[in-house]
């Protein structure tokens, strides 16, 4: 018997852009990150691209890259952020699969997805098609080739679902063990039920579909996947290990398949450190030669399968109802709001439904006049979210098109694709999962679906609100259960919505603050600014324009003119309207002008009122991340008007609170609050730009030490680590080349810590520092060392014992 052992992770985030702006915007529930892709991004993604393999000490041995050994898929909208956001970590995941056919006899770690992960039982058929050919169109584009096998969104499944993959050329699909019915060998006439997770997994399966044609599919070892999920089983890699290895029947004379599948988050999000237990797994199995390391294509290259299966229809992983947990109030949940019903998800499930069907006829109607075959654009609008350049629009229209269109027509194609695109979004599974209507997912894809809404009116003016709105008022919240789920929608998702004339006023607010040039963007939409005019007088700034607007989504595109006056702090009078070369506009911006100069505010507000009809342009009309930022600017103005009051108070009091700490006694909230202000303050200062003042950082941290049993050393710890990561950039740009001067900053950073008792964030740096002694910087430092060379011996020693600091093991 020949023992495999295949490790699948389910790579996936639900999208979360908004969907008007194409980004994610500041979700503070995810603090300290910006949202909670980048949180995730950060605890998990790239700790597997860079994972440590370490010894006994702690000492790191081999950083490596797990998506290379293990099978694994990741959400097509997940990698297109990724590729934005992260494009060194997206590079990692793309080239781990050219890396793994090195491994694997050919064959790629990656599997496809279908595309937003919408639970394919649920979906009519036209939908599951365009799910999957996205899916695959995405992956091709991505990977440089075609997927093998498909996951699956929560392993939803039904026959349809199959007959398509089938179609599309999907080999195999991996499902859990309880959706098997019954299975038989290959040829045989009686069958063995394995219902209640009693199929063995560690054989491949042939399910015969109605067409007559067949799918394989896999059955995860279920388990050990709970235990890795559930049960503690990352804690050791090693007893990571023998838990699949223990799972092969040594009395059985067939190769065998030991093989999992877990949320791939699994391994550094929802267990700190999974990703290591994970690299280590593999190292330990393959250092021992306790089994071979495989991953699907190549195992069924070698094992076609033996059995034919028929599996439970309508059935997934995550809820032993079925697939109950996306309509129905079945009773799963995340088990953290004990009590709470989800009564409120047939409710949304009705209202998407009858939503999708109506945006149908919308579709249909309007965009019949301008292509052959409405759905077939549709699949292949795909091909235009992954490249939306003008040639790449210009050959799907070419495509389609069934005379030539005009820009107006064109526009009007884009509108109803967008249409549907977003009519995909609005199903995300997410939407259902968790416990209460008005939770982040299912407010994200309610957004999605107003944002269909919004394009089926400006398409066809019909206005579908109202009816979507009367169903969701039907639903209501656990978590304020008067509250319904139009309430929901009203607080939660129509303040989110926007045209070009919001666009037009985050332009005229925000240009208060930073310098944009002629041409810019702003996300998703393109903008030229002209006749633009800034005046200031003392605390009051005032903002005079026009400003072209440009969706480089649907190419819609506007002229908007705007007076903005900022009182200061956090208060504006300013309005916009569209302009439609009206002459009166250059005249009252002309008296507007003149009325601000003369300090007459008064006057200014009176004008703006009277041509724009409005003054209400504030705060809310920036996107969120910007009234952050401009917040954050107003604070800081703030704050180092007052620091000076502080920094009085510590020095003035400072010989009061070393009594009282010296005496045991805790310092008063106020001068605890003082302490922390002014300590990271002058740490900020210190540690801005290149390079660092060694003197001044000794005082601060000798400032530190006396409070470190009082005060958070959270902002220390990250100011520190993002100066050492700073310095460690610098020098693999330098790679090596005259920098012990560079060298000594780094190691006296680390000195200076001595009795700080300080978490630092150091993957960042020991990335780099691996990368050096990997690229032998070292050995040809060590060389020039040999034959006298006084410097690069001291470069030697000194970046020795930076890697005993980094906890790198350097032979």
């Amino acid at each position: 018997m020949n023992k495999y052992i295949c490790i699948h992770g389910h790579f996936y985030q639900p999208p979360r852009e908004n969907p008007w702006l194409e980004e994610v915007e500041l979700q503070d529930s995810a603090h300290p990150y910006h949202d909670w892709n980048q949180r995730i991004n950060a605890e998990c993604y790239t700790h597997n691209a860079a994972s440590r393999i370490i010894d006994g000490d702690g000492s790191i041995l081999n950083i490596v890259n797990n998506y290379a050994r293990i099978s694994f898929n990741f959400g097509p909208t997940l990698l297109s952020w990724l590729e934005k956001h992260d494009p060194e970590i997206y590079k990692r995941i793309i080239d781990a699969d050219g890396e793994s056919r090195q491994y694997f006899s050919g064959h790629g770690s990656a599997l496809a997805q279908a595309y937003n992960h919408m639970i394919m039982p649920l979906a009519n058929g036209r939908d599951k098609r365009t799910q999957v050919l996205w899916g695959l169109r995405d992956f091709e584009h991505r990977f440089g080739r075609k997927p093998e096998g498909m996951w699956l969104p929560e392993t939803a499944v039904d026959l349809e679902t199959l007959e398509i993959l089938v179609e599309n050329g999907i080999a195999f699909t991996i499902l859990a063990p309880r959706q098997a019915v019954r299975v038989r060998p290959v040829g045989a006439k009686t069958w063995q039920d394995v219902s209640d997770d009693r199929i063995d997994p560690k054989h491949p399966y042939l399910c015969k579909l109605p067409s007559g044609s067949s799918m394989v599919l896999f059955f995860y070892d279920g388990p050990i996947s709970q235990g890795i999920a559930f049960e503690g089983l990352l804690k050791s890699g090693e007893t990571f290990a023998e838990r699949l290895t223990n799972a092969f029947v040594e009395s059985e004379q067939e190769d065998q398949l030991v093989h999992i599948a877990t949320d791939g988050e699994t391994y550094g999000h929802h267990h700190r450190w999974g990703d290591m237990a994970l690299a280590y797994c593999l190292h330990h199995i393959e250092s021992h030669d306790l089994a071979k390391i495989t991953i699907y294509g190549e195992y069924l290259e070698h094992h076609p399968p033996q059995h034919e299966v028929e599996i439970f229809e309508n059935s997934s992983w995550s809820c032993v109802h079925g697939v109950e947990r996306w309509k129905a109030d079945c009773g799963c949940c995340s088990g953290m709001n004990p009590g709470w019903k989800q009564e409120w998800r047939p409710i949304l499930r009705e209202a998407m439904d009858w939503l999708r069907d109506q945006l149908a006829e919308v579709y249909i109607r309007g965009i019949s006049k301008y292509v052959g075959e409405p759905w077939a654009a549709r699949d292949d609008y795909i091909e235009v979210i992954l490249d939306r350049s003008a040639e790449s629009l210009d050959r799907f229209m070419v495509r389609h098109q069934m005379q030539g269109l005009s820009p107006a027509e064109r526009h009007q194609v884009l509108l109803l694709l967008e249409m549907q695109r977003h009519a995909m979004l609005m199903y995300t599974s997410c939407g259902w999962f968790f416990d209460d209507i008005s939770g982040i997912e299912t407010v994200q894809v309610m957004r999605y679906a107003a944002r269909t809404m919004q394009l089926g009116r400006e398409i066809s003016g019909v206005d579908l609100e109202p009816a979507y709105v009367g169903i969701l008022e039907k639903a209501r919240s656990n978590a304020v259960p008067s509250r319904n789920g139009a309430e929901i929608y009203a607080d939660l998702v129509k303040p989110v919505a926007l045209d070009l004339l919001r666009v037009g006023a985050h332009y005229a607010i925000s240009s208060l603050f930073k310098k944009y040039p002629e041409r810019f963007n702003i996300y998703c939409y393109s903008a030229a600014s002209s006749d633009y005019v800034q005046l200031e007088q003392g605390a009051q700034k005032l903002a005079l324009g026009q400003v072209h607007i440009q969706s480089d989504i649907t190419l819609e595109s506007a002229d908007i003119s705007f007076a903005v006056l900022h009182m200061g702090e956090h208060n504006f009078i300013g309005g916009g309207k569209l302009y439609k070369g009206n002459e009166s506009r250059d005249e009252i911006h002309r008296q507007i002008r003149e009325r601000f100069l003369e300090g007459d505010m008064a006057g200014v507000a009176m004008l703006i009122d009277q041509y724009y009809q409005t003054h209400d342009f504030g705060l809310w009309h920036l996107f969120r991340d910007e009234q952050r930022n401009v917040m954050q600017r107003i604070l800081d103005q703030t704050l180092r008007q007052i620091e000076p009051d502080f920094r009085k108070v510590y020095d003035d009091h400072l010989s009061l609170m070393l009594a009282m700490r010296n005496l045991g006694i805790p310092l008063p909230a106020i001068l605890l609050a003082t302490v922390e202000f002014i300590l990271n303050q002058d740490l900020a200062k210190v540690l801005q730009g290149e390079g660092y003042d060694a003197e001044d950082l000794r005082k601060t941290l000798a400032e530190f030490r006396r409070w470190r049993e009082q005060i958070d050393t959270g902002r220390l710890a990250f100011l520190v680590s993002r100066k050492i990561d700073d310095l460690m950039v610098q020098l693999g740009q330098s790679e090596g080349e005259e920098t012990p001067e560079l060298l000594a900053e780094i190691e006296g950073l680390f000195d200076v810590l001595n009795g700080l008792s300080v978490d630092l964030d150091l993957w960042k740096s020991q990335n780099i520092y691996f990368y050096l002694v990997n690229n032998h910087l070292l050995s040809a430092m060590k060389n020039r060392a040999d034959q006298g060379d006084a410097q690069a011996a001291e470069w030697v020693e000194r970046f020795l014992r930076i890697g005993d600091r980094l906890r790198l093991k350097v032979s």
